[in-house]
């Protein structure tokens, strides 16, 4: 929508409605270790003075709040003050909250307690970024995103594209793990890259998500698989008292929610939302057509006071089809012919049954995630002939989780847990492929079932008055793929972490770490036109990385978190690609696939760098985060014969220079102004390869040009930056209320460098391809080739968005 249309539209919805009314929040106060009730403990909206007293029951009830997003700090003697995540209160509802509470064995007077919202964790002193409910709500250029208000955080990097692929400390796309309620889920985008992470858009509602913890490093031993990074995302429960209605319309789609009670101790929420991406793209002459749906829901039983049981589902479907009548343009023309049509549809289903005892809780996970993914291409886009690309793939797991943990006093934690999983892949490929100055058909069709089992366990205890804590664990993990996989001890997984407060607002905290992964579904399954598990044969293995990481962390005040992490992390045993001659750690960044080729385990790497995290909810009356990422990411190269040389080659990761500026501020009249401004230093880049590309068979076999892996990551882009402003308007009417907003990204209409593809001139200049190819003088048939020129990438993007709750 123009810029001149949004202004009249955004000073209609200023004007003023109906009068505000306020906000009641109910909720119950428990000791997080057995979840008994804490009676007579003070509650109040942080920053007020209102509040109320729990009773008996631990129960309580706060009236004549102002609507908007507010914090509650309680306090009661013999446990550690908490304040809660972010709370969105409006007079649509009556807001329910839980409130878990920390025994303590330290006196009161006995030590120094500032209450902060920036909470900590033994397991994890650093690393550990938590994001609330109205960061993500309100984020400039985020859209309700949750991927893209990740990668505003320190050492996230991103691309000037439209995706949301999840890069941390220079390490891949594959290497994340995501969690909703305990329950882990392969993917949380639309389109996703199997056997990575990215994608255009996310598929986690944004209306379900209470709060998001962020691991970019330091995972506790429960946390398996993963690399770079855990996300763990955490829901809100249903309404308590009636049925609640929540619409919204956003930059790309339509979302309805429900919320409400099933029955007197059970709780509902379900959404669906469906994209209008389709009709834009169209309008605007792009040459594929994107539709993604989903869905989610959440429901929550209280037994009793001892046992939980909660449900989960996410899913999504997806359609890319291509614009045919798209074709006016060079870069039209060269997409539509080699980009594929693509289905993609996947679900996760889980269940989490919890059950407290005198000194702990034990928590039961059972779930099952299908992905299933489609892609094919006709010659020349005509369905009439033949196919020239077909692809179709399944991944199916089912898992069982068991966690227990124990406080065994107020100063020592243990918890340890088993996990099952039950996997199915498959695969069939029709593809052609160009491979040593040879024009190959792959053609196979493949069928894996194996069984991925762990067990971990961790130990924290703090000392000297809680200065001191300090915290051990061990992993295990294997798989029934091969020899090489299946004895979890030569995946033996330490890790500690250690924190101690120097002073009373300054800490000085440190994390080492082995972690493992397995190589994903799509290089486990790979094989070639025999029928032979080419990579099995191989012996491939787990991924290896040692992380290390320290550093500072300074509250000065309530408000306020400032902190410094240096970081290093060594790669071994990564997947090596045989054709390409170089470590899979710079792919995964592209639709599609991610890992189906023939490897080696033999890869090794490292990044390193620092961070610098600054956090403030009221500087001048703003509310801002800054970061800045200094991060090298560097993989050994080769020497030929597939042997590893001794010299470092920049990853596609290996930004170096990541800096972020994001602030928020509340004005009268529920008046919200926020801006964001991103820079990400060039990404390296390997040149193309004009002289195979043009090689007809060369070129016919994908329609797209080949890299010169002899020149792998030896070219760089421009640094990239952006600036993304947002308005947001709000009314809390007498029973229900409504949200308007308008977010520009790109203000100043940055383009970003690209890299410019060869293609055949033929495509470029629109004319016929059947004279095209010619003869070399020696002898090798060649279409011509030329580049296709762009100005880079990028152009103002401003959006409206409206949300109603009744």
């Amino acid at each position: 929508m123009r810029l001149k249309y949004i202004i009249p539209l955004f000073i209609i919805f200023s004007t003023p409605l109906f009068a505000q009314n306020n906000g009641v929040i109910v909720g119950r106060i428990h000791n997080e270790k057995n979840n008994e009730p804490v009676p007579f403990a003070n509650i109040v909206v942080w920053g007020t003075n209102i509040g109320a007293v729990s009773d008996i029951d631990g129960n309580f009830n706060i009236t004549d709040i102002k609507p908007g997003y507010i914090e509650l700090q309680a306090t009661s003697i013999g446990y550690e003050t908490y304040i809660s995540s972010e709370i969105l209160v409006t007079n649509a509802k009556n807001v329910y909250v839980e409130i878990p509470m920390k025994e303590t064995a330290v006196e009161l007077d006995e030590v120094t307690v500032t209450a902060s919202p920036f909470r900590r964790n033994e397991e994890s002193p650093v690393s550990l970024r938590r994001i609330g409910i109205a960061e993500i709500e309100k984020n400039p250029g985020g859209n309700r995103d949750i991927s893209r208000v990740i990668q505003s955080l320190p050492g996230v990097s991103s691309s000037p594209s439209f995706r949301n692929d999840v890069i941390v400390r220079g390490g891949g796309s594959s290497e994340n793990r995501f969690y909703l309620d305990g329950v882990e889920i392969p993917t949380i985008n639309h389109f996703a890259t199997q056997g990575a992470s990215g994608g255009p858009v996310g598929i986690i509602n944004v209306d379900f998500i209470r709060e998001v913890n962020f691991y970019s490093g330091a995972f506790p031993s429960n946390r398996g698989n993963a690399l770079s990074s855990v996300i763990e995302f955490n829901q809100i429960d249903g309404n308590k008292d009636k049925l609640k209605f929540r619409g919204s319309v956003g930059a790309s789609d339509l979302a309805l929610t429900l919320d409400g009670p099933l029955t007197d101790n059970t709780t509902f929420i379900v959404s669906a939302r469906r994209s209008y991406l389709q009709f834009l793209f169209a309008a605007l002459q792009l040459p594929f057509l994107p539709t993604y749906n989903d869905f989610q829901f959440k429901s929550r039983t209280k037994i009793n006071q001892k046992n939980e049981i909660t449900l989960i589902g996410l899913g999504a479907i997806d359609k890319s089809t291509l614009n045919l009548d798209a074709n006016e343009t060079p870069s039209q023309r060269y997409i539509l012919s080699y980009l594929p049509v693509n289905d993609q549809w996947n679900y996760t289903v889980g269940a989490v049954f919890k059950h407290f005892t005198k000194n702990g809780f034990d928590s039961y996970v059972v779930s099952r995630n299908h992905l299933n993914n489609i892609s094919y291409k006709y010659a020349n886009n005509n369905e009439d002939s033949i196919k020239v690309f077909d692809y179709s793939s399944a991944e199916i797991e089912n898992k069982f989780r068991f966690e227990s943990t124990r406080n065994f006093s107020s100063d020592i934690k243990f918890n340890y847990g088993i996990n099952l999983e039950q996997a199915t892949y498959t695969n069939s490929t029709l593809s052609r492929t160009y491979i040593n100055n040879n024009e190959f058909t792959i053609d196979y069709n493949s069928k894996l079932n194996l069984t991925n089992y762990g067990g971990f366990t961790q130990l924290s205890k703090t000392f000297g008055d809680k200065r001191l804590s300090l915290s051990g664990g061990i992993r295990i993990d294997g798989s029934s793929y091969s020899n090489e996989m299946q004895n979890p001890f030569n995946q033996f997984s330490p890790r500690f972490s250690l924190s101690y407060q120097i002073a009373n607002n300054l800490f000085l905290n440190f994390n080492t770490g082995r972690y493992y992964q397995r190589p994903p579904y799509t290089t486990l399954g790979y094989e070639n036109n025999d029928g032979t598990l080419i990579n099995k044969q191989n012996g491939i293995t787990y991924i290896k990385s040692d992380h290390f990481v320290g550093g500072i962390e300074l509250i000065p005040n309530e408000n306020s978190k400032i902190s410094i992490e240096g970081f290093y992390k060594l790669y071994k045993n990564y997947p090596f690609s045989v054709n390409d001659s170089v470590a899979i750690a710079s792919k995964g960044a592209d639709f599609g696939t991610f890992g189906d080729e023939e490897v080696l385990s033999i890869g090794e790497g490292r990044s390193y760098g620092f961070e610098i995290l600054a956090r403030t909810r009221n500087l001048f009356g703003f509310t801002g985060i800054l970061s800045y990422t200094l991060v090298r990411s560097e993989f050994k190269g080769h020497n030929g014969m597939l042997e590893l040389s001794d010299k470092y080659i920049p990853t596609a990761w290996d930004n170096r220079h990541i800096f972020n500026i994001t602030a928020t501020r509340s004005f009268k009249g529920n008046w919200e102004f926020g801006f964001k401004w991103r820079y990400v230093g060039g990404y390296p880049y390997t040149p193309y390869d004009e002289y195979k590309s043009s090689i007809v068979s060369a070129w016919d076999a994908k329609n797209a040009p080949y890299y010169d892996y002899s020149r792998f990551n030896q070219e760089r882009l421009a640094p990239f930056h952006q600036l993304d402003i947002r308005v947001d308007k709000q009314y809390y009417l007498n029973k229900w209320s409504l949200i308007f907003y308008v977010d520009i990204q790109n203000v100043y209409n940055f383009k970003s460098e690209e890299q410019e593809p060869y293609t055949r001139k033929a495509l470029i200049e629109g004319v016929s391809l059947e004279n095209d190819p010619y003869i070399d003088e020696n002898g090798v048939l060649r279409y011509q080739m030329d580049r296709i020129k762009n100005d880079g990438s990028g152009t103002i993007l401003p959006t409206v968005g409206i949300i109603v709750e009744f």
